[in-house]
């Protein structure tokens, strides 16, 4: 048995990995890079013997782990692909609009696209939705014995899950994305405690601890001071953010802020794709993986959804929220056109509630000085910052504080760290080499094979 990357670099990008035994190949997640385009974007798929897969394991949603499933299964239609119910209904919509995506970059770059909307639907009958905490085979049947896998419930987003293999008489436990603290709308991971060989664990957060006295309440309160005082500038606050979780996170903490008269009630704005995903948070706001059941964001909140026609039209106005994405704030998004509008006016409000990449137009404005001249679009002129600029840690990646003593506790006779920079992963290797003498802890570079 043994274990391949077929990401392209150490990093977070397109994240998919194989698991090969004498009897079977399982992909693990089929991601597609954030920052690439065409078939740089894909995981290294040459790694994977013809036919292959004959099986694919989807942690969750989000573009990194399932954008390039459809590409995947072209090359083995037979393959069953295996995730949780609400994955399959956010996947779904998430992969739609890749390809609307994709369609836009061949208008304005030639790029041809990597599947279609009917590639998108042929994909889709392989899909089998599973339960948490119920052993399968890989052809999808309840399975006591021989080659299985099994969810477990991972935090991070609606539908995350964790996944544990049982294969060649060892148990190898994929973490996927995690987040082991209770969030506004998900609960926190519950995973196993003993009995796994390997794991392979996400280093997302691997280079960034935790600042002293930090909690999640405090973090809530901040943000509401933020929202009020914006509110009192007379201007509007604008918060960037990714359509698929972080939308919904926000909207559960403004939910709590508004019932507890932290801020007032006020009118939201979102975008189409982010009222997509809240429509299937809510019909799931019932799940077990969810909190406050009867929270029915949509509807308590009523926000409303501003198109890309919309924003062109659209100005600040005053005592409002604008939550738009892409929460990197990339160009030709909701986020990175309303940013023109606000950058250089010294009554608004920008609050960044999550992770932006280093080359990123967010997370160039975040490291700006007011006054400093900030170009969220190369196309356009720079803009000198005058907005409040403020930014908040909600990260829905387990810390890594929380990591290290989960892999600590659990003991396995080998942990491959995926899924983070190379800092991050190389933060981890060097804990975990003092705190388990005794296990191997291995960075896999992408394409090495390594024996399990």
């Amino acid at each position: 048995m043994e274990f391949v990357n077929l990401a392209r670099d150490v990093e977070i990008g397109a994240n998919s990995f194989l698991i090969r035994t004498r009897r079977r190949q399982v992909v693990l997640d089929s991601g597609m890079h954030p920052k690439r385009e065409g078939g740089e974007a894909l995981p290294d798929f040459t790694h994977l013997a013809e036919g292959a897969p004959d099986a694919i394991v989807v942690t969750h949603a989000h573009q990194d782990h399932v954008g390039s499933l459809p590409h995947l299964t072209r090359r083995n239609p037979k393959a069953k692909v295996f995730l949780t119910e609400a994955t399959a209904r956010i996947a779904d919509v998430m992969l739609h609009n890749s390809v609307n995506v994709m369609f836009r970059q061949k208008e304005e770059k030639g790029i041809d696209p990597l599947f279609t909307h009917r590639s998108v639907e042929l994909c889709r009958e392989a899909w089998q939705p599973c339960q948490y905490r119920i052993r399968h085979d890989f052809s999808g049947e309840r399975a006591d014995d021989g080659d299985t896998f099994e969810f477990y419930p991972a935090g991070h987003i609606l539908g995350a899950a964790g996944v544990l293999l049982r294969m060649d008489g060892r148990s190898i436990f994929f973490t996927g994305d995690v987040n082991f603290e209770n969030q506004t709308l998900i609960r926190g991971a519950d995973f196993p405690e003993s009995g796994v060989d390997v794991l392979i664990m996400e280093t997302t957060r691997g280079d960034s601890p935790l600042p002293p006295g930090f909690t999640r309440a405090k973090e809530e309160l901040r943000l509401a001071e933020a929202i009020r005082a914006g509110f009192e500038k007379g201007g509007a606050v604008t918060i960037p953010v990714f359509a698929l979780g972080k939308t919904q996170e926000l909207l559960g903490m403004l939910w709590k802020m508004r019932i507890k008269g932290l801020i007032p009630a006020c009118p939201i704005y979102i975008g189409g794709l982010s009222t997509k995903i809240s429509t299937i948070y809510d019909n799931f706001a019932a799940d077990p993986q969810r909190q406050i059941s009867e929270l029915q964001l949509l509807h308590e909140l009523a926000p409303y959804v501003l198109s890309g026609n919309d924003i062109a039209s659209m100005h600040p106005r005053k005592r409002c929220i604008f939550a738009l994405s892409s929460g990197m704030m990339t160009p030709n998004t909701l986020s990175n056109i309303f940013a023109k509008k606000i950058l250089g006016d010294p009554n608004q409000t920008l609050l960044f509630v999550g992770y932006s990449d280093p080359d990123s137009p967010a997370a160039k404005i975040r490291s700006a000085a007011p006054g400093d001249p900030v170009t969220p679009d190369p196309r356009a002129p720079a803009i000198p910052l005058q907005c409040e600029v403020n930014e908040f840690n909600f990260s829905a990646h387990a810390s890594r504080e929380s990591l290290l003593k989960y892999a600590v506790a659990l003991r396995p006779k080998k942990i491959l760290l995926v899924h983070g920079d190379r800092p991050a992963a190389e933060w981890f290797q060097l804990s975990l080499f003092k705190d388990l003498p005794n296990t191997e802890v291995v960075i896999p570079e992408p394409g090495a094979r390594i024996p399990l």
